[in-house]
């Protein structure tokens, strides 16, 4: 017979009875050859049967476990999910360095790629340009969505559910007096980053400070990630946004073909200026 899994092994004080006992249970299932029942996991754990039913209940509704028409129980599909979204994640950070560089490279300013994680955005790569900017986001760092680039790069091309769904969430906490803070002035930006194919942040996130990010999608065709860049206003200059976003459009082109994405037919187009809020009706989502 196997081990029964150890429940009472002090890791921390950190540690959270329930989730210790939930883990137990999806390792035991995982080292199983079988499907098990509530009952032989109960057994396995040397808990309760009660108690392991209640955590299979919880586990199940997450599709981390799914429950036979037998009554046993095997890993839900959702750990399939989580680990291929780990591994994109590995691989992102892994494939962006040279995109990164090169960009650096081009524009002489820092560059990052970012991840869509809840409510805000995390880096998880980046490289330094030739100058000297403390507000880039560095590896790890969290930062907003509503007033940043690689934000609204990223949500602008969610599936219009995701997309409704995710404003619906956010805070929009005012940084600056151009920061969007009414969802229906930043779903119209959102329609201007779909238009131009990247987005610009407008000293929204901070004073002096201006960025431009670019959209990259996987093999799917769905949105992962977002390549930008950050400078002072003086450096760059509203007249140089369109060639930059052209090197940033480039760059998050590369990438997303790296991971196996197919260009649609006019994922090459040139940059165009973006037009000023209210401007005029703008072209919807791209199919």
């Amino acid at each position: 017979m196997r081990r029964p899994a150890r429940t009472d092994v002090p890791i921390s004080r950190y540690r959270v009875q329930v989730l210790d006992r939930t883990i137990a249970v999806l390792q035991t299932v995982a080292d199983s050859e079988t499907d098990l029942a509530a009952a032989e996991i109960a057994r396995h754990l040397r808990l309760h049967k009660s108690t392991v039913h209640r955590l299979l209940v919880v586990l199940e509704h997450y599709r981390l476990i799914k429950r036979s028409p037998e009554g046993t129980y095997r890993l839900g599909t959702r750990l399939i999910e989580l680990g291929e979204s780990a591994i994109a994640r590995l691989r992102l950070s892994d494939h962006a360095q040279a995109f990164l560089r090169e960009l650096a490279n081009q524009t002489g300013e820092g560059a990052h790629v970012t991840i869509l994680s809840g409510t805000e955005m995390l880096s998880i790569a980046h490289v330094e340009g030739r100058w000297s900017l403390q507000s880039l986001t560095r590896s790890g760092q969290r930062t907003k969505i509503h007033c940043t680039a690689a934000g609204k790069a990223v949500v602008a091309f969610l599936s219009e559910d995701a997309c409704n769904e995710l404003v619906a969430r956010l805070p929009f906490v005012r940084h600056t007096r151009r920061t969007l803070v009414k969802p229906s002035a930043f779903r119209m930006e959102l329609m201007r980053v779909r238009e131009a194919g990247y987005a610009v942040d407008d000293e929204e996130f901070e004073e002096g400070l201006r960025c431009v990010g670019a959209p990259v999608f996987d093999h799917r065709g769905h949105v992962v990630a977002s390549i930008s860049t950050a400078a002072p206003v003086f450096r760059l200059k509203k007249n140089r946004v369109p060639e930059v976003a052209r090197l940033v459009m480039a760059a998050a082109r590369g990438l997303s073909e790296d991971l196996g994405y197919q260009n649609s037919p006019d994922a090459k187009r040139e940059p165009v200026a973006r037009p000023a809020s209210g401007s005029g009706r703008l072209k919807g989502r791209r199919s």
